[in-house]
């Protein structure tokens, strides 16, 4: 990375609860930031939080509505920045498309369920490594962060769901699974690219989540259980620094000991 005054930085799924904040962060550290996301509406929420306490910093924040199941609109996304900023530095794909039906339990879930969210969401994902691998490629360099889960690390610890109406869907482990090893592919047909592919797995986030379900799970934990949106960041800066320009094609987890 440049100087942080000339840092361009992209976040698709910006509008989610990592997403912002690691938008904010990046504005602190002087870096422009260029939120992709597919509900753009939501930018209100950004620029009234701007406004409160980042107010000169509005000017390096840039929206653009983007659906990334759809090639046409990443192309034309690609182009916008390709026309609009020197270069990008790096994409941090935080996305988290769903099929109408997602969220149900496993023998309730159909054929055409399972593939419509599998379609969207890793297919979305794979989209977005492909597209960016070949504007970072004619680039000269590009850095790629993609988010997994520990779900895509570990099978399911199904008992932490017992009396409450959560469960931990089937079509989320098949495709986060496959988030960690596209990164590992991509990472490893980039070679000689300059060209860095890796992933975060982050643990459960507290967003107003049943007690019952909070004690479960922290009972798997080593100190806190359940983390902050703060907890999680540290690691997207670190990835996105030069600190880290050797690590290549790794996942890292940051869950609390959840997975051990």
């Amino acid at each position: 990375m440049h100087h942080n005054e000339n840092i361009n930085i992209v976040i698709i799924g910006g509008f989610g609860l990592i997403g912002m904040k690691l938008a904010l962060k990046l504005l602190e550290l002087k870096a422009n930031v260029i939120i992709a996301d597919i509900s753009i509406e939501q930018q209100q929420n950004i620029i009234e939080i701007l406004n409160k306490h980042y107010i000169s910093y509005i000017n390096k924040l840039h929206f653009y509505k983007l659906d990334i199941t759809n090639q046409n609109e990443l192309q034309d996304f690609l182009k916008y920045l390709g026309s609009n900023f020197p270069f990008v530095d790096a994409v941090v794909n935080l996305s988290y498309p769903r099929g109408k039906n997602y969220g149900k339990d496993l023998f309730d879930i159909t054929y055409e369920d399972f593939c419509e969210t599998v379609n969207l969401h890793l297919g979305g994902y794979f989209l977005v490594m492909k597209e960016f691998s070949k504007f970072f490629i004619k680039q000269g360099f590009g850095n790629i962060i993609n988010t997994s889960s520990i779900y895509g690390v570990i099978a399911p610890k199904f008992e932490i769901y017992n009396d409450t109406s959560m469960t931990m869907p089937v079509e989320y482990a098949a495709i986060k699974s496959s988030i960690i090893h596209l990164t590992k592919y991509f990472a490893k047909y980039l070679k000689n690219k300059n060209i860095r592919v890796n992933c975060v797995s982050p643990g459960g986030i507290l967003n107003n989540q049943d007690e019952i379900f909070l004690k479960n799970y922290s009972s798997y934990c080593i100190n806190k259980g359940m983390l902050d949106v703060d907890d999680i960041i540290g690691t997207y800066l670190f990835l996105l620094s030069d600190e880290s320009k050797y690590i290549n094609g790794q996942n890292i987890i940051v869950d609390d000991g959840f997975t051990l």
